[in-house]
């Protein structure tokens, strides 16, 4: 038997999402070894985020099963209405599973997706949604120009060649200092970055007076989401390493994949190393010079190759 009249009948209006929900996919499952800085890099994703983003938007985190003090810190943001729509999952779904749930779930019309190593610069959502509504078909946005695989884009190729309207060049216009920041915080060498550099090269268009550079990656994107239900749902047996199932999908159906010519996210990876004043602090600390020898590229590539066998051991059994 009821008692009384539910309240929510007297409520005369619900609120209305955002247009662009801006989405963040966290996994921390421990705070040591190749996560030990995680807390941190995560924390740094989401004030940058918050103190560059100037359009109105939904922030929407993801939680892929991390741990306790990853979870405590994000309740406590949302609790200070940093977050607005925060789910968090008992187990690791991986990349393709929280993807499903992310892109299919997200209120907005327009989804800016990110891992949770992205750091944002003024600007960025400014830059991206211009590419995103000035060309036409665009499948993805990625806010910072860096060289993908061409096979990747190869539709976005054509459909500059056969369009009259746009301008088509090749050439190195990504500065090297640029590609080589982003290349260093995929762990490449800077033998390996320079030889990529010397042996590709940039596809630049223009169109409508608004210069792109052709390609984008999963790792950090803006798009439709009535563009991209097209895709869902992802099928991906293990947590990473199938990621390009998204990038080669929207290839193959003709939708195109751009970048700004300038950048306006970094990839932190796993530390904050890259950040401005790091090098300061850490010159600071009494552990500077323990830091530098583990450093140095045969030592830190002997570790690193330990630590690598050991995490399997524990972590990666199936």
């Amino acid at each position: 038997m009821r008692i009384g009249q539910n309240p929510a009948k007297f409520v005369k209006q619900v609120a209305k999402p955002e247009r662009i929900t801006v989405a963040v996919l966290n996994y921390i499952p421990f705070l040591s070894g190749f996560y030990v800085d995680m807390l941190g890099v995560l924390d740094a994703c989401l004030k940058s985020l918050r103190s560059t983003t100037k359009i109105p938007f939904d922030l929407m985190v993801f939680d892929n099963a991390s741990c306790k003090e990853a979870r405590d810190y994000l309740l406590g943001e949302y609790e200070k209405n940093n977050i607005q729509y925060l789910l968090f999952s008992d187990k690791n779904l991986g990349k393709g599973g929280a993807w499903n749930i992310i892109l299919s779930g997200a209120p907005g019309e327009i989804i800016a997706y990110s891992d949770n190593d992205c750091f944002y610069y003024d600007g960025w959502l400014e830059s991206s949604m211009k590419l995103l509504e000035t060309y036409p078909e665009v499948g993805m946005v990625t806010s910072r120009p860096f060289r993908t695989k061409p096979e990747l884009y190869s539709n976005t190729i054509q459909w500059a060649e056969k369009t009259s309207s746009v301008q088509i060049e090749q050439g190195d216009f990504i500065p090297y200092e640029t590609f080589r920041e982003f290349d260093l915080s995929l762990g490449q060498s800077e033998e390996e970055i320079k030889t990529h550099y010397d042996t590709s090269t940039d596809i630049r268009l223009v169109y409508q007076d608004v210069p792109a550079i052709a390609g984008a990656s999963h790792w950090q994107f803006l798009t439709y989401k009535n563009r991209i239900a097209q895709f869902l749902p992802f099928h991906m047996d293990r947590p990473m390493g199938q990621v390009k199932q998204l990038d080669q999908r929207m290839n193959d159906a003709g939708l195109l994949r751009l970048m700004p010519a300038e950048p306006y996210v970094m990839n932190m990876s796993n530390t904050l190393r890259a950040m401005p004043g790091y090098e300061a602090n850490r010159r600071e600390s009494k552990t500077s010079k323990t830091v530098k020898i583990l450093d140095f590229p045969l030592i830190r590539k002997v570790l690193l190759a330990i630590y690598n066998k050991i995490f399997r051991w524990y972590y990666d059994r199936e």
